[in-house]
């Protein structure tokens, strides 16, 4: 695939995750699991897709501008903090884990969210102060869940756009 193909389709996959991101804040999550804050993660399905077809620079590129682009059109600078703490802890995690071969897209999906978690959580002790990182347990626990629901879908996007 061409440079610049690749760079194309990267735009195209950054617009993806930044819709994907904002429409999931409709998403009445909060009546389900009741702790602030928590999002499923549908931009990490974009993130784990440009990790499996372009590899990990142009996966980083794709979640850094989603962060960038993100609280640039709706979020701020603490927003930027969070989300790209989160994301690109996530990012490095599922790098990690994909070169090792041993791990399914779940459980790529699964670090991403756990990973994700942490970097926010590591932020929010920064920005709050350490009483903050008792909240990470739960957000550990319903990493299992969101982890869980990325991988299923990323795992359909993947076999989809493989047979393409």
């Amino acid at each position: 695939m061409s440079r610049v193909k690749k760079i194309a389709l990267s735009g195209v996959l950054t617009a993806l995750a930044l819709a994907l991101s904002y429409f999931e804040r409709f998403i009445p999550l909060g009546l389900i699991i009741p702790l602030p804050g928590v999002k499923l993660g549908l931009a990490n399905i974009v993130t784990v897709a440009a990790l499996y077809f372009f590899g990990p620079l142009p996966a980083l590129a794709v979640a850094a501008l989603r962060c960038a682009l993100g609280s640039f059109f709706g979020g701020g600078v603490s927003s930027l903090l969070f989300s790209a703490s989160g994301a690109l802890l996530s990012w490095a995690a599922m790098s990690a884990v994909s070169r090792a071969k041993t791990f399914s897209v779940y459980g790529i999906c699964l670090f991403g969210a756990a990973f994700h978690n942490i970097g926010q959580t590591a932020a929010a002790v920064l920005v709050l102060g350490p009483a903050v990182i008792y909240y990470l347990p739960y957000l550990l626990a319903v990493s299992l869940f969101t982890g869980t629901v990325t991988g299923l879908i990323s795992s359909g996007v993947l076999s989809r756009v493989k047979r393409l």
